[in-house]
């Protein structure tokens, strides 16, 4: 293995970890903005205020893009098994 071949599975290793990552990482600041943004329209200061909705955003959003993020590492994966195979 080249220089060339580590460059580009590290980056097809980034690129996996912020496209599986993405959905989950959108959802928790959006709510959390709106979250934030509630909380200064009304002064309350409350701590669970903000982590519940947040939890439960991320949840339902795991359990919807799951498909999505399995296909993605599965695809990654399957590449990296293919290089060790060919003797990269």
């Amino acid at each position: 293995m080249n220089e060339a071949d580590a460059l580009d599975l590290v980056q097809f290793a980034i690129w996996t970890v912020l496209i599986a990552s993405g959905p989950a990482v959108v959802v928790a600041m959006v709510v959390g903005v709106g979250i934030a943004l509630v909380q200064a329209l009304t002064q309350v200061q409350e701590i669970t205020l903000t982590f519940v909705p947040k939890i439960v955003a991320i949840l339902l959003t795991v359990a919807l893009s799951g498909p999505f993020v399995g296909s993605q590492i599965s695809s990654f994966t399957t590449v990296i098994f293919q290089r060790v195979q060919d003797g990269f």
